[in-house]
């Protein structure tokens, strides 16, 4: 006799139909409790209390982590002046006129014939083009409503226009007329608007899912920069700190988009051994491959400030979380797709849930590991343009440091990502099988069903 997840509760007409019945075996077992979609029938008491007894130790092994590791904010340093290490201040261009480059330049940049070099294009363009004068007025701090000129060159990437809110620098050692430069345009307000339009579609379309999945998003921001990051300046292990972190985003986000179920419970198994996997493979290739992680400006910068980070770890513990989002996406389809066929086919056992769900992980795959290497390609796009300008090989190309790390971030996290599917399928099939038989909302396969159609009982 197949069973409804849970008992009948609409009123039964004299022909033994519910409100909410279909007609027909087959079609009644793929919809045993009306139209509704509601989770699968639970897994017995002693399989929870199991995945508790997994679960529990290591959740609150994660915040006493979290605890012991806190580091109480960033530490304090003496700021450089260099790249981002730099005092900031908001202003505002107040007037703009065009001016000939060479009566504000011909000092600073020398003549040159040559103008087949870049340098050269741009020493003629500053000896006879047209620049802009920028009066810009200083709006916050201490020297609030001061005024400075920038003087814009015409081939540069950033031009000012009046009345435009820009991003100020300020040099304390610099003579005074030096010491404000613009840096940056203010892009807060398309910024804003932008996160907005993001927030109001997942509310919209996700509803209170995707208002909690919102929820999860600030905090899993919160615990990266209150905790992950400045652990990581205090001098904690970065790897340690990583998985920590990384465990601890795990937890709050899944459980508080998806729900304290064994569902969920699955899936935060399949993600952690994941994550495990990814530590141990990255661990053993970047230091394989003598990967240092201090490839550019902003590392160089990093390790000058604070040379007791280890910058390898550091890059391992960027890989970590890195496949964190995209492995918590793979879990929960997987587990989702075993629970779903288990609904509806309850008479499956755990080999032919395995064999079917993971039909649906192999395209999953296939998917998500294209997307994962076209969204580091795409973030190291500039970086391949230079070596293609460059003629350089595909082999001299791959074993530049700089982009080997991103190789192995790339191939590291797409073999996790692999290996979560079959190993989140296997678990979910075995879990929400167990004790089929006696669990709740569960029985046999055959017998009697009231009026011959409709809703099933449980006997």
């Amino acid at each position: 006799m197949t069973t409804s997840p849970q008992p009948p509760t609409e009123p039964t007409d004299p022909t033994g139909r519910t409100g909410h019945a279909h007609s027909g075996s087959g079609h009644s077992a793929g919809h045993a409790h009306g139209h509704g979609h509601g989770p699968a029938a639970p897994v017995s008491k002693h399989l929870r209390k199991v995945i508790a007894a997994v679960l529990i130790p290591f959740a609150a092994a994660v915040f006493v982590g979290m605890a012991v590791l806190w580091p109480g904010g960033a530490p304090a340093h003496e700021r450089t002046g260099v790249g981002f290490d730099r005092q900031t201040q908001q202003g505002t261009v107040v007037s703009l006129e065009h001016v000939d480059c060479k009566s504000v330049n011909a000092s600073q940049v020398p003549t040159t014939g040559n103008t087949s070099t870049p340098e050269g294009r741009e020493a003629q363009a500053a000896q006879t083009g047209e620049c802009k004068k920028a009066t810009v007025r200083v709006g916050t701090g201490p020297d609030q409503g001061r005024t400075f000129v920038e003087i814009v060159q015409p081939g540069a990437p950033r031009q000012l226009a009046d009345g435009q809110e820009v991003v100020v620098a300020y040099a304390p050692d610099a003579p005074r007329d030096l010491q404000y430069s613009v840096i940056d345009v203010n892009r807060k307000f398309p910024m804003a608007l932008l996160a907005a339009i993001f927030a109001v579609a997942v509310v919209v379309v996700g509803r209170m899912r995707g208002l909690f999945a919102l929820f999860a998003l600030v905090i899993s921001f919160g615990v990266l920069t209150l905790f992950i990051l400045p652990a990581i300046l205090q001098g904690s292990n970065p790897l340690l700190v990583a998985v920590i972190g990384a465990s601890a985003i795990m937890l709050i986000a899944l459980y508080m988009c998806h729900g304290l179920t064994a569902r969920t419970s699955v899936a935060v198994l399949g993600t952690l051994v994941s994550l495990l996997l990814i530590g141990l493979l990255g661990s053993l290739f970047i230091g394989w491959a003598f990967l240092s992680g201090n490839t550019d400006d902003n590392t160089g910068l990093i390790h000058g400030l604070y040379p007791d980070i280890d910058m390898s770890g550091l890059l391992l513990a960027g890989v970590i979380i890195g496949s964190l989002g995209v492995l918590d996406d793979v879990t929960v389809t997987q587990t989702s797709a075993v629970w779903e066929l288990h609904h509806a086919d309850p008479s499956m056992g755990p080999r032919a849930l395995y064999r079917a769900a993971i039909r649906i992980g192999r395209d999953h795959i296939a998917s998500v590991v294209n997307t994962l290497v076209l969204a580091y390609a795409g973030a190291a796009l500039p970086l391949l343009l230079l070596f293609t300008i460059a003629n350089s090989s595909m082999g001299s190309v791959a074993n530049s440091e700089l982009v080997a790390e991103e190789i192995v971030r790339t191939l590291v996290g797409s073999i996790g990502l692999v290996a979560s599917v079959p190993v989140t399928t296997a678990l979910a099939a075995l879990v929400v099988s167990a004790d089929r038989p006696g669990a709740p909302g569960t029985a046999a396969a055959s017998g009697p069903v009231r009026g011959g159609r409709g809703r099933r009982r449980k006997r």
